[in-house]
């Protein structure tokens, strides 16, 4: 058996992981999470009760009970690089002996769902629905870091958005993973199945052009007409794909649900979205 080396994976002096801070056994194989940390405070104002909340940087950790259920709910900031650190984390927490440092015999399986916001790409995602990221296309790069990345890609679907969409050599390699379908239809089944981008950045990666000038200012237009048998790209965020597929890779269950706040269509969007993000976690946590 590999003893995992104190460099490759840092234990805190408290027996907690290093940038979670949490212990193996403050952690659900139920878990929601989130960017903002004061939605953690929002998901566990649900609760019936809470057995224990952590705070590092921006990483919030509240565990308690749901109508009989044990959730975690957690904060894993903005980003597809804070989902790397985030979900080897929360894999070692689960399936790491932190006293040998060994891989745990008997594996342990999570079931993570991501509430999120995002911007639609397409006319039957208005704003206020809900969109699950049942594809995901990775504009991060962080899959292809691992070995096994191709084992849980769709390679078809990837070379003919490449095509599609001309995309830039310069450019960080896209994949495109499918999110766990039994978790997608238990939490998703009456909301729109789409295919998201997780983007590198908020702004110039997803299009945005404030003052300085976009190296491709069309492509969002030919990702909004991108079409792969019945799929077209439904929304922009920066978290499903990292998610998705590390999640593929470990074994583990995964998606992300968001509610669109933004119409990249129409130049429209809706800065007040706390009700229809209360909504969407109410669901999330009856259904996981």
């Amino acid at each position: 058996m590999r003893i995992i080396p104190d460099s490759e994976l840092i234990i805190n002096s408290d027996g907690s992981v290093f940038h979670l801070h949490i212990r193996p056994d403050q952690l659900s194989d139920k878990i929601i999470m989130m960017g903002d940390p004061d939605r953690v405070g929002l998901t566990a104002s649900f609760f019936d009760s809470i057995e224990c909340e952590v705070q590092s940087r921006e990483f919030r950790t509240i565990t308690g009970m749901y109508k009989g259920k044990r959730i975690t709910a957690l904060s894993h900031g903005i980003g597809p690089d804070n989902i790397d650190i985030v979900l080897t984390e929360l894999d070692a927490l689960a399936n790491v002996d932190f006293e040998t440092r060994e891989v745990k015999k008997e594996f342990k399986q999570l079931s993570m769902v991501r509430v999120g916001t995002s911007g639609g790409l397409q006319p039957y995602c208005p704003i206020g629905s809900y969109v699950v990221a049942a594809k995901s296309i990775g504009f991060d790069g962080v899959l292809n870091y691992y070995e096994g990345r191709n084992s849980v890609a769709l390679l078809e679907f990837e070379e003919a958005f490449k095509k599609h969409v001309n995309w830039s050599p310069l450019h960080c390699s896209p994949y495109v993973v499918e999110a766990d379908a039994e978790l997608v239809q238990r939490v998703g089944h009456d909301m729109v199945k789409g295919v998201t981008i997780s983007a590198i950045g908020f702004y110039g990666p997803q299009g945005r052009y404030v003052r300085m000038p976009l190296a491709n200012p069309d492509l969002n237009s030919r990702i909004e007409t991108f079409k792969y048998g019945e799929d077209m790209v439904t929304n922009y965020e920066m978290e499903s794909a990292p998610l998705a597929g590390l999640g593929r890779l470990m074994g583990h269950k995964a998606m992300t649900v968001c509610t669109i706040i933004a119409n990249r269509l129409a130049g429209e969007s809706n800065s007040n979205y706390k009700g229809s993000i209360e909504d969407l976690i109410v669901k999330v946590l009856d259904r996981i």
